[in-house]
Parts: C-alpha cells; sequence; structure tokens
C-alpha cells in the first residue's frame, strides 16, 4: 500500500524535503510510523528503528524502498552506533532526526520505584540525547533539525503519571537548551507536544488492554477544546513542518486539539 500525502505538496514543502535523508526512532506505530509515512510521501529517504522487528519491517515493506528498517534498541549504545551508521548509508547523509522512541511508567508517589525511574528516564530522555550527540557532525553538515516529543502531561495534570511526565518536562527543557546551543551550527531543535492521540504506548508498557485504551480515550475527547482525540498523522504534519521551517527553533509546539487549555463544564 503506498504511503499517502496529506494536504499540498507545495504548502508542505515537497521540494524540500525530496530526496532529503531522515531518522526517526520508535517509528513501528503510532506517531513515528506516521511520521515516516509523512517523509516517505514527500520524497524522503527514511530509516526507521525499534525494538520490535515484525513491526517495523511491515511499515517499511508498507513503504516501499525509500524506508529502511533497522531493529535497535536506542538505550543501547552499540544499537544506536549501527542505527545511525545505516542512516547515513541509507540517505548518504543526515537532514533530521525525531526522537520519538519512548514508553510509559506510572505510579503514585508511594508506588515510585527507583529501578524504574532511572529506566524510563533512559528510555525516554537519555537516549535522544545521546543519539542527538552523535548526529550533531551530520546534522550540522547539511544545516538539519532534531525533533523531540514531548507531552499534554506537562500540561496538565494526572494524578499517578508523575514518572511520565517528569521525562517529558526534561525533554522540553533539553530542547530549548540543546536550541540555544546548537544554533551556531545553524542546527534547529524543536519539540512538538501532542494532546491524547490513540497509539500503542500504554498497552506496550502494560497499562491496559486495547479495550481499556479506547475506554480513557473516549473519556478524554470531550476535554479537548476539538472535542476529539488526535491521529497520529495529525502530530506528524507538525513534526515535518518543523523539520522543514528554516528559521524555527527552541518552539515547544502544543498539537493537543486544545486539550492543554483545561476546559472545564461551566
Amino acid at each position: 500500500m503506498a504511503a499517502r500525502l496529506r494536504g499540498d505538496k507545495k504548502f508542505l514543502g515537497h521540494d524540500i524535503v525530496k530526496g532529503q535523508s531522515y531518522l526517526v526512532t520508535g517509528g513501528g506505530s503510532g506517531i513515528g510510523e506516521a511520521t515516516a509515512e509523512q517523509l516517505v510521501a514527500l520524497g524522503a529517504r527514511v530509516t526507521i528503528c525499534g525494538r520490535r522487528a515484525e513491526k517495523i519491517n511491515a511499515v517499511a515493506a508498507r513503504l516501499g524502498d525509500r524506508c529502511l528498517a533497522v531493529t535497535a534498541d536506542v538505550t543501547h549504545v552499540k544499537d544506536r552506533a549501527d542505527v545511525f551508521r545505516q542512516a547515513m548509508a541509507h540517505g548518504g547523509g543526515l537532514n533530521g532526526l525525531v526522537n520519538n522512541a519512548g514508553n510509559m511508567y506510572r505510579a503514585p508517589i508511594a508506588d515510585f520505584n527507583q529501578e524504574r525511574l532511572l529506566d524510563i528516564f533512559n528510555q525516554n530522555v537519555i537516549s535522544g540525547m545521546m543519539l542527538s550527540q552523535l548526529a550533531v557532525p551530520a546534522l550540522a553538515a547539511r544545516q538539519g533539525a532534531i525533533i523531540f516529543l514531548g507531552s499534554i502531561h506537562t500540561r496538565r495534570a494526572f494524578p499517578g503519571a508523575a514518572p511520565y511526565a517528569a521525562t517529558k518536562a526534561a525533554l522540553q527543557t533539553l530542547t530549548q537548551v540543546m536550541a540555544a546551543e546548537l544554533g551556531d551550527q545553524n542546527i534547529r531543535v524543536n519539540c512538538v507536544i501532542p494532546g491524547a492521540v490513540k497509539t500503542e504506548i500504554n498497552e506496550r508498557a502494560g497499562l491496559g488492554s486495547t479495550e481499556d485504551s479506547a475506554t480513557r480515550m473516549t473519556a478524554l475527547a470531550p476535554l479537548h477544546a476539538l472535542g476529539r482525540i488526535g491521529q497520529p498523522m495529525e502530530v506528524a504534519e507538525a513534526i515535518v513542518f518543523l523539520l522543514q521551517s528554516k528559521w524555527t527553533t527552541g518552539a515547544l509546539l502544543d498539537v493537543d486539539g486544545g486539550l492543554g487549555l483545561g476546559l472545564t463544564p461551566l
């Protein structure tokens, strides 16, 4: 099944993205998969990685030869080096890095577990920091961009979600510090902050079944100003915009359907 391009090619910067090289971590489902699909549809060469080989291989098979799948766990030094090397070879360089890979850990304060806290920071924050470090010389050569994924959890307080929210708050601050630090190398660093989007993160973390997730999403829908949850492709469109936008850096872009506005019934 060929990738479908949403919107006008010229508006989305088809000529800018065509032939460029992007690395998307966590590309086997959800926002990562949608980002890869959007970039391939615009003519880019995209490398996706993830721990579940069957997932990323299926995405690459669907998107075609311009998408390369690499089975990798970006919390591991050797895997980061391997996926970066393969992305450089597949694309002939690197124009953008989308640090999308991450996981969920929820617990009330009384149940915090130090090992799991360290693990979630390693998955959600440190892996992206270290992969970004690897990518800096290649991105500087092409005046490229780094994207992080924040969360609505930094805009609204959800009891029991402190571990996950803390990792996303770290990424949002990291975005602005890295933007300041890398500006003189013409590397842009931005962060997209999604609202409630149907992805596999909760089920993958063992926080309930697909049915549980659907029930939670249904309950969240009325809290959005636009009255519904988001789709992965709608977040991907914002990511692609920031990958192209040549005078945008240090931005924290809310793509949340108005969930962060904190609407309450009168």
